[in-house]
């Protein structure tokens, strides 16, 4: 699990509104590909899939007040598409944070 800090409170929603409206567009610019994914915000978090391409849940994302709890699918650590989204991911915390910046507070 990844643990990253926003630096300011955000709201389970006001996140999955911003990854619902953002991720999809910059990941097909990025990629130049028509792949696109799925985000479910559910009572676990946000869950980020891509059911034609992936087995079960490539990220979920829980929030706890300025932390963002993130955990990724072990089995496509090493996958183009999911390495793109992880970076996609982490410009858009940056986003969400008011750009005031994400501290990486653990990793493992």
């Amino acid at each position: 699990m990844k643990i990253i800090t926003l630096h300011k409170p955000v709201s389970i929603d006001e996140l999955y509104a911003h990854l619902q409206e953002r991720l999809n567009p910059i990941f097909h610019k990025q990629k130049q590909s028509d792949i696109s994914f799925t985000i479910t915000n559910t009572p676990s978090g946000i869950e980020i899939t891509q059911p034609d391409l992936y087995e079960g849940v490539l990220f979920n994302i829980a929030v706890q007040d300025d932390e963002l709890w993130i955990t990724r699918s072990e089995h496509y650590v090493d996958d183009i598409n999911s390495i793109t989204v992880e970076s996609i991911l982490n410009s858009l915390f940056d986003d969400i944070s008011g750009g005031q910046g994400t501290d990486l507070v653990q990793e493992g």
